[in-house]
């Protein structure tokens, strides 16, 4: 049996040196296509999240696009102004803003900072103020709605390091009439990453909708509701699946958001817009015989893609230069650390050294999360218009 391969420039890939991420343009602009045909439907809005692949050319592409840049650093925000995203258009979170991201910021009149404690409240303020600017800001809100992900991917429980609990909200507005250089415009949520439940965000929804009431109440009104992102992508199904729900994912929020006329609703999706169009191509090095188990040892490891050793995620693999039969191996790098595992009895094609593999699903938090651990080059990208 031949497993299901992706469609790869298989006698390009081999002049090419490896380990190196590989990306589908012709998917990511599809992708980007129904975003967009999506969000039009209702009106909203969309940040892409620069954290899950700050590649260069992919962030013009998304630029190009139309939509907006979601960024949780300084130096997100530059490389999204770099890329063309228009200052008017990215929004600031992060829960440890640096003065000098603060800045930069203001300097260029961002769309909004998501202010997630009342100390960073106090700073902005000050910060703006000595500018002689008004920073516009949203409240990062903690919903408590559980995002059932992995428990180092989810953000919107009350026990989590980011945003603000629901109760502490109204202390903050009373500090709002003494803050002249701030300008609320409305609330942020992000109740966590890879979430494939719609019934989580069918949660989210709700609750705005308590929380928004509880603010007219207070005589508060939100132009604009920002509800994070987390659609998740099909990890298992690549070639099947290369385009995850967003019409579930935006309906369900038409659904069961009570907006209000002239309001604004946006997102902030990352991993959904990228995840399938980029996969890591490495070589097989060795293949390794033990007494128990067969081992397919790559030239790539986690200081190219870090998900399976962090997260225990998982990543389709296959041979796409082997056609011979199936057999079962654990797929291991080459760095020196126990943790450096793609897959545990993986079946593929039978590999052979030199064989070409690849990690599929790697677009989302494959590259912008590479390091150089063990002094290794960072990894080398090419796209399917240019190789």
């Amino acid at each position: 049996m031949i497993m299901i391969k992706g469609i790869f420039p298989i006698d390009r890939f081999k002049a090419l040196k490896t380990p190196f991420y590989y990306y589908d343009i012709d998917l990511l602009q599809e992708t980007l296509s129904i975003v967009l045909s999506e969000l039009d439907k209702y009106g909203y809005h969309c940040h892409y999240a620069v954290k899950a692949n700050a590649n260069p050319r992919i962030l013009q592409i998304i630029a190009a696009s139309g939509l907006g840049a979601d960024c949780v650093s300084g130096g997100e925000i530059q490389a999204a102004l770099d890329a063309g995203f228009p200052a008017s258009k990215i929004v600031f979170a992060g829960v440890g803003k640096a003065d000098w991201e603060i800045n930069l910021g203001l300097d260029n009149d961002i769309a909004c900072f998501n202010v997630e404690s009342s100390a960073e409240l106090q700073v902005l303020n000050e910060m703006a103020k000595a500018k002689g600017k008004t920073a516009t800001i949203a409240f990062r809100v903690n919903p408590n709605v559980d995002a059932h992900t992995h428990h180092k991917i989810t953000t919107g429980l009350s026990e989590n390091k980011f945003g603000i609990n629901i109760g502490m909200l109204p202390a903050l507005f009373d500090e709002l009439p003494c803050m002249e250089n701030i300008r609320l415009t409305g609330i942020h949520f992000h109740i966590g990453s890879q979430i494939t439940d719609m019934s989580a965000f069918q949660a989210l929804s709700i609750r705005f909708n308590e929380i928004q009431d509880d603010l007219e109440a207070r005589g508060i009104t939100l132009q604009h509701v920002n509800f994070g992102g987390g659609l998740g992508i099909d990890y298992y199904h690549p070639n099947h699946i290369s385009i995850p729900d967003f019409e579930s994912y935006f309906a369900a929020f038409n659904k069961l958001t009570n907006k209000r006329t002239n309001q604004q609703i946006h997102f902030e999706l990352g991993r959904s817009i990228v995840g399938q169009c980029g996969s890591l191509i490495a070589k097989a090095l060795y293949v390794k015989e033990g007494e128990v188990k067969k081992f397919a040892i790559l030239d790539a490891g986690f200081s190219e893609l870090i998900r399976p050793a962090m997260y225990d995620a998982y990543h389709r693999i296959e041979n796409i230069t082997g056609n011979d039969e199936i057999e079962v191996y654990d797929v291991v790098g080459p760095i020196c650390e126990s943790s450096d595992v793609f897959g545990k009895d993986v079946k593929l094609n039978k590999v052979s050294r030199n064989d070409l593999i690849a990690l599929r699903s790697a677009g989302g938090y494959g590259e912008s999360m590479a390091s150089q651990y063990n002094c290794r080059p960072l990894p080398k990208a090419y796209f399917s218009d240019m190789v």
